[in-house]
C-alpha cells in the first residue's frame, strides 16, 4: 500500500517551510551553523513534492519505538531541490519524504538525498 492513510495536517510552524525553502534567513542561519542546507527548488515545487507523497510515497524505515515520528518518502525523475553549502556549491536531490509527528499528525516535507537510515 503506498500513500498517506490517515488524517495529517500542516505544521503550521514557518520555520520549519522555511528552512526548506532558498533565501531565507532560516537557510542562511544553517549554512553558518551547520554548513550546509536542504532546499526545495521554490514553495511551488514543496507543494507539488507533498501532494506526490500523501498520494503515492512508500514508508519509509522500520518502526523505532524511540523516533517521534513516521516518515514517508518518495522518489523523483527530476531535482526537486538541492543540498546548498556555505561556499556555495550544490548537490542536486531527487527524494522527498514527509516526516509526521506520531502524536499530532503534524508532518512537513524535508528534500533528502535518500530515505532516512535507522540504526
Amino acid at each position: 500500500m503506498s500513500g498517506i492513510n490517515r488524517s495529517i495536517t500542516p505544521d503550521s510552524r514557518l520555520s520549519l517551510i522555511d528552512r526548506h525553502l532558498p533565501n531565507t534567513p532560516q537557510v542562511q542561519r544553517l549554512l553558518k551553523r551547520e554548513g550546509r542546507a536542504h532546499v526545495f527548488n521554490d514553495l511551488e515545487t514543496l507543494r507539488r513534492v507533498t501532494e506526490a507523497i500523501i498520494s503515492g510515497g512508500k514508508r519509509t524505515g522500520i518502526d523505532d519505538e524511540d523516533d517521534d515520528y513516521e516518515r514517508y518518502g518518495l522518489y523523483f525523475s527530476e531535482p526537486i531541490g538541492y543540498i546548498i553549502r556555505a561556499d556555495g556549491s550544490q548537490i542536486p536531490l531527487y527524494y522527498g519524504e514527509i516526516k509526521i509527528v506520531k502524536t499530532t499528525g503534524e508532518y512537513h516535507a524535508i528534500p533528502r538525498t535518500s530515505p532516512r537510515r535507522t540504526s
